[in-house]
């Protein structure tokens, strides 16, 4: 785990504050805890999705990446939802019914989808992982609104292409790198079942952050390096300065009040 670890370590500038730790340690933050988790995974998924569809392939294509998220957005955003049905075995929601056409103007296209299409498959099975242990502890799913952290981070996305998608694709990295990172930190605290899923997580955290960079790279002219110093420091600060809403990407406790 530490070798896995290191590099996490490295990249971000600070480490999750142990008050952050003491709070979601608490029997009464864990139901918000898993509500928020629940919902990261989604929006990594629509995401990567939203990334794919507006850069990398063609409108056709498109239609096949939105019937792929339609099952999950639909249970999502109805009120009567019946989350046995949802997540039987005999589902194949989380299968691409087709082959995505590469579109020809952007060099990039290719490495995008199949980095994208992979971590998509992923969150959307950590999102039915996280839903299904839920259910088991009688947790109801609702939305969550985007907290500080998402927000705060998004505010420095430049404006214009391509390096809009440059500070998306870095942006991406850094969540990823501190969902491992916490991931890491919260499950020695946790219950057993809690804790064997979280660490179970770790390897593809740590792979998603890597090739949210490795794109960025790619995709950019000249040296990222300036950027993502940039978005570490507003990273670092977002997570070490205080935060009166606890969600699993939040800064450290201010005034916390359990959901």
């Amino acid at each position: 785990m530490q070798q896995l670890l290191a590099p996490i370590y490295s990249f971000l500038k600070c480490e999750t504050p142990d008050s952050w730790i003491e709070e979601a340690k608490k029997p009464e933050q864990l139901k918000g805890l898993l509500i928020d988790h629940c919902n990261c995974e989604l929006k990594a998924a629509q995401t990567a999705m939203f990334l794919v569809r507006k850069y990398a392939i063609d409108k056709p294509s498109g239609k096949i990446l939105l019937a792929w998220a339609k099952p999950y957005e639909d249970f999502v955003y109805i009120k009567e939802r019946d989350v046995a049905a949802f997540l039987s075995k005999d589902s194949k929601k989380n299968e691409l019914a087709g082959e995505l056409v590469a579109r020809k103007d952007f060099a990039h296209s290719d490495d995008l989808i199949q980095k994208m299409v992979r971590l998509i498959k992923e969150e959307f099975h950590h999102f039915e992982q996280v839903l299904e242990i839920m259910h088991s502890r009688g947790i109801e799913y609702r939305n969550a609104r985007a907290g500080r952290y998402a927000k705060g981070m998004m505010k420095q996305v430049r404006t214009h292409e391509p390096a809009t998608l440059i500070d998306k694709l870095i942006v991406g990295a850094f969540i990823e790198a501190r969902s491992c990172e916490r991931f890491a930190k919260l499950a020695p605290h946790l219950d057993d079942e809690l804790k064997k899923f979280y660490i179970s997580l770790l390897r593809s955290e740590a792979r998603h952050y890597q090739d949210y960079l490795k794109l960025a790279q790619a995709i950019s002219t000249t040296d990222i390096a300036d950027r993502v110093a940039h978005f570490a420091a507003v990273e670092a600060e977002l997570i070490s300065s205080a935060d009166e809403d606890f969600k699993f990407h939040s800064g450290a406790p201010s005034i916390i009040k359990a959901v």
